[in-house]
Order: structure tokens, then C-alpha cells, then sequence
């Protein structure tokens, strides 16, 4: 071979070489097998070796001449066998089946309908797919058909994690309390004004649906149309005093006890803090809620007091 002919065959060589595809890996090290796929001398030393940190998905690592000489030269290996090496992560098409029975295990929810409608990115690397109900979105109401996003993992390599997502629509049958009546705000619900209904709805975790019994003897914070869905958001306990009841008032000062009947300037419940009025002197006090209408008046530093009105 002449030595121009000798040129262009090495030339042509290095360019196969360099255009060649990369060698896959799966787990977070390079090791001694790896090499072997590429470089048959590397046969010679232990498979799980490990001689460098995989590439991260979608990026290759390219071991140069110079680098595979080092390596090389550890495990006694001749220069001549060497050449340059390519490896990056294997990665495949993110795959819908999959995808949708990560997301079912994660809601535990059989009967549960899960339409994927997209996802990103369309590959990612070979590994477990994981989504968690925390990661989910939610949307307006229940009722809403509206898709949310769910951001999810492949756990690959270990430990390591690729960020996913998908934009979902789901449906199950869930039970909610309803509203018989209009229901006002501040007013008592009683247990004949609701009522429960199952529907096909988003599955809301944190927002089971109330028993009636739980819900009666309390008030809606904002009025609820008759049909309307009674929520625990939209609900409080009643006030044991409200702004304009007589209320009965223990005062206690040291060894002291008084008891006097006040009206009530402001609302409270149990624990709070309300300002009493004295129908007689017309001074106001601050009181604690202790019960229905009956409120008590420690020593200084425990319920304040102030005059108005003097």
C-alpha cells in the first residue's frame, strides 16, 4: 500500500470511528463490561469495575485516545488495541401504557378512568416511571372536566430522576353532600336540608365528602343554592355567643367572685375573646367564651378590660 493510499485508509478509519454510535449504558457507572463491548481486551478485568460516572441522559461522554491510554495502563492493557470510545444512557419512547399504570398505582383509585391527552418529553431513559398524588393538579371544582397537569419521574440508574409530565383528565365516581334547600350564611344547617348524591367527578384526596351528621348543627359561611354542594371549606361552628345576646359573666379576682348578666357586643366561640357591655354601668368589658351565652372574666393579665362610654 502506498503511503498516500495508507493516508486515506487511516483517515477513513478515524472518520468511521468518530461517526460511529455511542455504546448505551443503564446504570450510574461506566464499568469494566462496557469497555469490553467496545474493546475486547477489556474483557480481561472484572465486569462491575467501575471507571467513570455515566453520561447524563441525552448527553454522550467520549473517552479520547489519551483517556483510554490512562485507563488502560491501570489494567496492563497494550496501546495497540486502543481507540476512541462513545457512551451515553440508553433511552427509549416515553410509553403510554405505562404512563397510565404508574399514575393508576399511584391514585388507588380502581374504579378511576385516566386519559392521558400529552406528554413530555418523548423519550427519556430506560427506567421506572413514578408519579405521586401529591404532584397532581386539581381543578376549579370536582365537577370540572377541565385537564390539569401531573409532573412526574423515570427513576433511573439507582436513584436518579428524570422529570416527566402529563396533562390528564380523570374521572371516578365520588360521593358529595348536597344541599336540599337554599341554605343561608350564619344560619344552623339542620340534617333534613342535605342530602347525599354520587357522581363522576375529579378526585379530590384532600376533600372527602362530610357525613350529614358531622355537618348538621353547623353554618355556611357563604349562602349555598339548593343543589349546591355542601363543603367543609365553606362551613364553621356555630358561635356560642352572638353580637347582641344576654350572656352570663363569671368575674373571678382573686378569692372574688361576681356573677352579672351582660349583653354581648361581638360574636365568638369557645376560647375567644369578646366585648360584653354592663346594661347598667354601660361600660364595656372583654370576656372569654366558656360556653353557650356564659362567658368568664379572670384577673388582670388573663381577659383585658376597658371602658367605653364613661
Amino acid at each position: 500500500m502506498t503511503i498516500r493510499g495508507l493516508i486515506t485508509y487511516c483517515c477513513f478509519v478515524s472518520c468511521a470511528m468518530a461517526q460511529a454510535p455511542c455504546l448505551t449504558v443503564t446504570g450510574d457507572q461506566i464499568v469494566g463490561s462496557d469497555f469490553a463491548r467496545a474493546i475486547p481486551a477489556f474483557a480481561n478485568i472484572s465486569p462491575n469495575s467501575p471507571l467513570a460516572l455515566s453520561p447524563l441522559p441525552g448527553h454522550a461522554r467520549v473517552f479520547h485516545l489519551s483517556e483510554m491510554q490512562s485507563i488502560a495502563a491501570r489494567f496492563s492493557i497494550p496501546d495497540d488495541l486502543l481507540h476512541e470510545v462513545c457512551f451515553q444512557f440508553a433511552m427509549e419512547t416515553l410509553n403510554i401504557d405505562r404512563v397510565a399504570e404508574a399514575m393508576g398505582n399511584a391514585l388507588q383509585l380502581p374504579d378511576a378512568r385516566i386519559e392521558i391527552l400529552e406528554t413530555s418529553p418523548a423519550a427519556a431513559p430506560v427506567g421506572t416511571i413514578e408519579f405521586t398524588r401529591d404532584d397532581l393538579g386539581t381543578p376549579a371544582s370536582p365537577d370540572s372536566k377541565t385537564p390539569v397537569p401531573w409532573r412526574g419521574n423515570v427513576v433511573y440508574a439507582g436513584n436518579r430522576r428524570f422529570p416527566i409530565s402529563a396533562k390528564v383528565r380523570i374521572v371516578a365516581p365520588i360521593t358529595r353532600l348536597v344541599a336540599i334547600e337554599s341554605l343561608k350564611s350564619g344560619v344552623v344547617i339542620q340534617a333534613d336540608q342535605m342530602r347525599t348524591e354520587v357522581i363522576d367527578g375529579f378526585p379530590v384526596a384532600t376533600s372527602k365528602s362530610p357525613s350529614p351528621e358531622r355537618i348538621a348543627g353547623m353554618v355556611p359561611l357563604r349562602p349555598i343554592a339548593a343543589g349546591g354542594e355542601i363543603r367543609v371549606d365553606n362551613l364553621a361552628r356555630p358561635n356560642e355567643v352572638n353580637r347582641g345576646d344576654l350572656v352570663q359573666v363569671e368575674v373571678h379576682f382573686g378569692a372574688a367572685h361576681l356573677a352579672l348578666t351582660g349583653r354581648a357586643e361581638t360574636a365568638g366561640r369557645v376560647g375567644d375573646t369578646v366585648s360584653v357591655r354592663n346594661p347598667d354601668t354601660s361600660k364595656v368589658f372583654q370576656a372569654l367564651v366558656e360556653g353557650i351565652d356564659r362567658v368568664i372574666v379572670g384577673p388582670p393579665g388573663s381577659v383585658g378590660s376597658r371602658n367605653e362610654g364613661d
